[in-house]
C-alpha cells in the first residue's frame, strides 16, 4: 500500500466503543510524527448505542470539513457503521473495519434486519480499492481488554504504509500518552494488530 502524505480520515462506530479516544490517539500520533493535523466536527451522540462519526485530515488541509466522496480511508469500529459510513469514501478508496457487529436498538426489538457480515462485505468491496475485515474484538480480549480492540485496528491501518507514518511511531505515541497502567495490553494489542495485518492483508 502506497503511503500518502495528505491523507482524509473518516472514522465511524457505535457509542461505547471508544471510538473517539481512537480518533484522538491516532491524531496526537500524527502531531508527535510531526504532521498537521485537523479534527473534524463530530457527528451524532456519543452515548452508547448511538453513531459516532469523526474527522481527521492529515498534512496540510485548511479546512476540517470531509464531504461525502472524499474521504481516503474510512476506518470502521462495526460493520454496519462501516457500510453506512461508505458514501463518505472516495471511489477506490482503502476501508479498515472490525467484524464485531454492536447490533442498534432496532435490530434488538426485532423492527429492523442486521445483514450479514459477508453482506456487507461485499457491499463495501463494490466500492473500496482495498478491504481489510479484522476481528478486532477478539484480539483486544486476547490483548487483555476488549477496549483494546481499536489499539488493534489503528495498529494495522500504521502497519499498512497507507499513513505518513509506521507502527513504530503509533507505538512510541501509546508509550507518551497513555497513563501507565494501560499500556501493556494496548502495546500487546499493538503487535496483534500489526501481526494479523501482516499474515492476512497482504
Amino acid at each position: 500500500m502506497e503511503t500518502q502524505n495528505k491523507i482524509r480520515i473518516y472514522f465511524t462506530g457505535v457509542g461505547g466503543q471508544g471510538s473517539l479516544t481512537a480518533t484522538s490517539l491516532l491524531a496526537r500520533t500524527a502531531l508527535h510524527a510531526g504532521l498537521d493535523v485537523v479534527a473534524g466536527e463530530v457527528h451524532g451522540m456519543a452515548q452508547r448505542g448511538g453513531v459516532v462519526q469523526s474527522v481527521l485530515l492529515l498534512g496540510g488541509w485548511r479546512s476540517p470539513k470531509l464531504d461525502l466522496g472524499e474521504a481516503d480511508l474510512l476506518l470502521g469500529f462495526e460493520p454496519l457503521e462501516t457500510l453506512r459510513g461508505m458514501p463518505y469514501l472516495r471511489p477506490g478508496g482503502t476501508v479498515f473495519s472490525s467484524t464485531d457487529p454492536m447490533t442498534p436498538v432496532g435490530v434488538n426489538l426485532g423492527k429492523e434486519t442486521y445483514p450479514s457480515l459477508d453482506e456487507i462485505k461485499a457491499k463495501v468491496a463494490k466500492q473500496a480499492g482495498a478491504v481489510h475485515f479484522l476481528p478486532c474484538r477478539d484480539l483486544g480480549i486476547q490483548a487483555g481488554a476488549v477496549q483494546a480492540g481499536n489499539t488493534v485496528l489503528l495498529a494495522a491501518v500504521c502497519a499498512s504504509g497507507i499513513l505518513p507514518f509506521g507502527v513504530d511511531v503509533f507505538e512510541d505515541a501509546l508509550k507518551r500518552f497513555l497513563p501507565p497502567k494501560l499500556q501493556a495490553v494496548n502495546l500487546k494489542a499493538l503487535e496483534l494488530g500489526r501481526k494479523v495485518f501482516e499474515e492476512n492483508c497482504r
